[in-house]
């Protein structure tokens, strides 16, 4: 079997006790970067085979743990942060895995997603998760665009992962599209220095402009009622 494990975005002591037994069990943990892993195993006193599966390797690793899941194995999949899938490796292996008949079975846990809109003060009854924007400025503008066209149908809140070299010139593309509009952005959420915090775009890249941003963010916005 595959299990699907979460891991903490942040705050250790996130983790599930079925997520550390599944840990415990499996014959091996696929990952993405062992070195994350292995401090997140280290701290709960766990040792397992680490595999490594990225989007460079794909191609080649896919088959291989399918065979070893073939052969009775039960692997553990794992994201550095939160739940695996979620704009991270492993949907080529869990579609493998359901075509040739192995049980996969998708443990409940964390994930920047819903602490970050449930703290943001938006609208949270309807969100559209846009994973991260495109990297191309043109695509990324052409998608901001369309969102406007969503907006004329239907309210709900969008939730995006900015990298922290991006933020900047994503906000300003969002201005350029939807104006000067109140967007949140939630930063080191489960850690001792959480912020989520909601203020104009322009106020947003003035605070950036003096103290460049670190660290991945979670954008959220809505562009008010149809």
């Amino acid at each position: 079997m595959l299990y699907i494990v979460p891991t903490p975005i942040g705050n250790l002591k996130d983790i599930t006790l079925r997520a550390l037994e599944v840990l415990k069990e499996v014959d091996g943990i696929i990952c993405e970067d062992t070195r994350r892993t292995g401090l997140l195993l280290s701290h709960f006193q766990i040792k397992k085979p680490l595999l490594v599966l990225n989007d460079y390797n794909e191609a080649t690793t896919v088959p291989r743990l399918i065979a070893q899941l073939q052969s009775s194995q039960n692997l553990a999949l794992v994201s550095d942060a939160g739940t695996p899938l979620v704009s991270d490796p492993g949907y080529k292996l869990v579609r493998e895995c359901l075509t040739q008949g192995i049980a996969v079975d998708s443990l409940p846990g964390p994930s920047s997603i819903l602490p970050a809109l449930t703290l943001s003060g938006l609208p949270p009854d309807k969100f559209i998760f846009l994973g991260y924007l495109p990297e191309k400025p043109g695509h990324r503008l052409e998608l901001l665009k369309k969102l406007t066209l969503i907006h004329e149908s239907i309210r709900v809140t969008y939730i995006a992962y900015v990298a922290p070299h991006k933020l900047m010139k994503t906000l300003e593309d969002m201005q350029e599209v939807n104006g000067d509009i109140e967007v949140v952005l939630a930063h080191e959420l489960t850690k001792i220095h959480q912020s989520v915090k909601m203020e104009t775009i322009t106020n947003w890249l003035e605070v950036f402009k003096k103290q460049p941003p670190k660290g991945e963010y979670v954008l959220l916005f809505n562009l008010g009622a149809p």
